[in-house]
């Protein structure tokens, strides 16, 4: 199971930066650029809530599922 962050592309959407979206949330740059990039194992529904309010975007706009493919699996004709 993947989860890929779309993050990049709501905040280039709402022209806003990583900075400023960080300081109106309330949470660090460093953690903001951490879930950013993927590789937050974790976010809270909190920091997801707060996330949405400041770029008036719903959760699926910003987390994506992916299912993983499965090793050797054919694909079916």
């Amino acid at each position: 199971m993947t989860i890929r962050v779309n993050l990049d592309r709501v905040l280039l959407e709402r022209r806003m930066s990583l900075t400023e979206l960080a300081e109106r949330v309330g949470i660090t740059l460093a953690n903001l650029s951490i879930l950013k990039t993927g590789k937050a194992r974790a976010v809270r529904f909190s920091t997801l809530s707060a996330l949405c309010r400041e770029l008036d975007c719903q959760p699926a706009d910003i987390l994506v599922y992916e299912p993983e493919e499965e090793e050797g699996k054919v694909a079916a004709e």
